[in-house]
């Protein structure tokens, strides 16, 4: 399988999703921001975490605008797999792949910490190798991580089954202690959490291993 991970001037997460892809057996492209095209055969697109641009303007308002965006909006029109974790969720929310928008944390605070999360739905090639209702241990790092989205957006979410994972207690003030969501072929997934942070045992824990695990073992069958 083949995952391109978007770099952008600020990113610093970059490598960390790489290492993860890696891990789960992907072949790994990094791919410039500046470049107008994705690589050929890509079947997942990964948006990293960091501070795109410094978090200037909006948090990831900038880089939305960057030109290989224009292709991750088409790979995702297309029914192309894409990730975007933290800052990647971000970017994600300022190009319309996903709904909503990330705000200021409610304690107007940096939080960095593990946190627990609790799998919403398995019902997904990021969460099926986790059981629904399943409680995971994974980091977070963000000072915009307040999940926003009117309250048809989030009924919306909710009644199609595409919360994935929520807090268990809620670090940021989210709506509906929402923690990713899942767009609506369910083939796009944007996170705060950082699962790459937590896919293997030298970095504490490998929670996150099986939603990369499982991505990969769903693109092999498909």
């Amino acid at each position: 399988m083949h995952a391109a991970v978007i770099v952008f001037p600020g990113s610093n997460c970059d490598r960390d999703l790489a290492v993860a892809f890696e891990r789960a057996g992907a072949r790994v492209s990094m791919v410039w921001h500046k470049d107008t095209d994705l690589p050929q055969g890509v079947d997942v697109v990964g948006v990293p975490g960091g501070f795109s641009y410094g978090d200037y303007l909006r948090c990831g308002a900038i880089a939305a605008n960057s030109p290989i965006c224009r292709s991750v909006i088409a790979h995702a029109d297309k029914g192309g797999y894409v990730l975007g974790v933290c800052n990647g969720f971000q970017i994600l929310t300022e190009t319309g792949i996903l709904p909503g928008a990330l705000l200021r944390n409610a304690g107007l605070k940096y939080v960095c910490k593990q946190v627990g999360l609790r799998v919403a739905t398995a019902d997904s090639v990021f969460s099926h190798g986790y059981e629904a209702g399943r409680t995971i241990t994974v980091p977070i790092a963000h000072h915009d991580g307040n999940y926003f989205a009117d309250t048809a957006t989030l009924d919306r979410l909710e009644g199609e089954d595409r919360v994935a994972f929520t807090y268990t207690d809620n670090p940021n003030g989210s709506a509906r202690d929402i923690a990713g969501i899942l767009s609506e072929n369910r083939r796009v997934l944007g996170m705060m959490p950082h699962p790459e942070r937590m896919a293997e045992p030298l970095q504490g824990g490998t929670d996150g291993a099986a939603l990369f695990s499982g991505l990969m073992g769903a693109l092999e069958r498909a």
